[in-house]
């Protein structure tokens, strides 16, 4: 058995899974997420570039352990970049965060690529 992930204050679910529809609680997760993500690349000062906007950013949602998962992946392919043959794309961040259903963001998880 895994030992429970605790941070930010909360126990993150074991399992999580993935919605294909979102019903409104979902969206409000998503934006939630999205909007604290924009932000703080405004405080870091790399907002601006396609990489570090919204349409460079793909949002997957999920459910577990009574809350959503909403995991926020760097899309360079929207952006116009072509990833070259041979590169690996391994080093790619994401974010995940964990939102209520009422849009309130409860924690990031402690991940730094």
């Amino acid at each position: 058995m895994r030992k429970a992930v605790i941070a930010g204050g909360i126990r993150w679910p074991d399992e999580v899974r993935t919605l294909s529809t979102l019903d409104a609680p979902a969206v409000l997760a998503a934006h939630a997420a999205l909007q604290q993500l924009l932000a703080r690349f405004e405080k870091e000062g790399v907002a601006g570039s396609c990489g570090y906007s919204a349409k460079g950013l793909e949002l997957v949602v999920g459910e577990g352990g009574g809350m959503y998962i909403v995991r926020i992946n760097q899309r360079m392919d929207k952006c116009g970049w072509v990833v070259p043959p041979g590169f690996s794309t391994e080093m790619d961040w994401f974010e995940l965060y964990a939102v209520s259903s009422e849009g309130k963001v409860l924690a990031r998880y402690p991940y730094t690529p």
